[in-house]
């Protein structure tokens, strides 16, 4: 993938494994930026809004991640966090089936995504619930009382995937609607939301996407859904006619009724440069790319320290583009491992993580990691007081 990777910006002497927590700056992005600031911002003021195309960004670059997740143009609006989206399709959810009082996700799930329902099922009374059930209950979880099944795709600590078809399925015979949270799917495994007809996904752009820290979160909204429900958290530029500034809110049509905010024009002029490096991308093909690698990097980490336990599954259809271990000191072996210049992560309680983004991982990129886990290991570089401080950030 090296012509791939010479689209990034990747510091010598680094080798960067945390691409599923925020992706190395797409080089065509600062230039990018630097026109949407200088030409438009600088020259046209707030002409831009028109003149280039401002308004329109939440749409057209909801088409092209529409291309990378299975979604029919029209499905996909970008704009806000997360967290905002989840709530959102939540509050929507909720709407279709309104005898029916359990929210059902697993204990794996973002934390985030649980605090944001917990919210929003608290301020809405009525006896709403918030079930979680490990992984692989999920299925026997879903019952009458189920109104919403939301779960993330790929588990953000251990890597390993639900099957997509299969529970959505599950969960739509059960009568419930499903949320797909796919912060660690997109841009990193194959998704298609058409065909496995879930009603509701969003998703982040700042991991395998490489939009850049803060970029904007997206929402898929079924073609057939967005009609039947009315947004919660409703926005002006939701507004069927923002400009004419009624106090009632009448909603767009489609998914852009869910469009809440201005948009974050700087952000989205990143995320539309970071996209260029997905064109003509097969996504199949990546995350194969990306499963050799990290069987590559896990049989070396393993062999360096078999104490480290694995926890990502050896099965493609089954896990994410990245490979987790848990160590008692795995804080201190992650720090240990980016003072020798190999950037990954660590999640409590125990969990070493890895990303690997084809993009601009290779193998080389590994068998340097492997070299340098090794030092670590050998020399128990990782037992040095400073490297089990915790930062802030982790």
């Amino acid at each position: 993938m090296s012509d791939t990777r010479d689209l990034f910006h990747l510091p010598e002497g680094i080798v960067y494994l945390d691409g599923n927590s925020l992706g190395p700056l797409p080089k065509a992005a600062s230039s990018r930026i630097a026109r949407t600031v200088e030409a438009e911002w600088g020259e046209r003021l707030i002409n831009g809004w028109n003149e280039a195309g401002w308004m329109d960004q939440p749409a057209r670059l909801g088409n092209r991640i529409g291309r990378l997740i299975g979604a029919a143009p029209g499905t996909v609006v970008v704009g806000e966090t997360l967290t905002i989206r989840i709530f959102q399709c939540l509050a929507a959810a909720l709407q279709l089936r309104p005898d029916r009082r359990v929210v059902l996700s697993d204990t794996g799930n973002f934390p985030s995504d649980l605090y944001a329902a917990q919210g929003l099922l608290e301020a809405l009374g009525r006896g709403y619930q918030l079930k979680t059930v490990a992984s692989d209950a999920v299925e026997d979880a879903l019952g009458p009382d189920v109104a919403v099944l939301m779960l993330t795709e790929v588990d953000y600590r251990t890597g390993a995937r639900h099957d997509m078809a299969h529970l959505t399925r599950a969960a739509q015979d059960a009568g419930a609607v499903v949320i797909w949270d796919l912060a660690h799917s997109t841009g990193a495994v194959p998704v298609d939301l058409t065909t496995c007809n879930a009603e509701f996904a969003a998703g982040c752009t700042y991991k395998y996407l490489n939009a850049g820290p803060g970029a904007p979160a997206f929402l898929y909204a079924r073609a057939d859904i967005s009609e039947l429900v009315q947004p919660a958290l409703a926005g002006w530029l939701g507004h069927a006619a923002p400009f004419d500034f009624t106090p009632e809110f009448i909603p767009a049509g489609g998914a852009t009724r869910f469009r809440v905010g201005t948009p974050p024009v700087l952000q989205m002029a990143a995320l539309d440069a970071a996209l260029d490096a997905f064109e003509g991308q097969d996504l199949e093909l990546l995350h194969a790319r990306a499963c050799a690698l990290a069987e590559r990097l896990a049989e070396g980490f393993l062999s360096a320290c078999p104490e480290l336990e694995r926890l990502t599954p050896s099965e493609p259809a089954a896990r994410g583009s990245q490979i987790s271990f848990s160590h008692p000191k795995g804080y201190a072996m992650v720090q240990a491992l980016i003072a020798q210049g190999v950037i990954g992560d660590f999640r409590a309680p125990d969990i070493l993580r890895f990303g690997i983004a084809p993009l601009y991982v290779t193998e080389a990129d590994v068998d340097a990691a492997i070299t340098a886990f090794g030092r670590v290991i050998a020399g128990q570089l990782w037992d040095d007081p400073a490297y089990a401080t915790h930062k802030p950030v982790t």
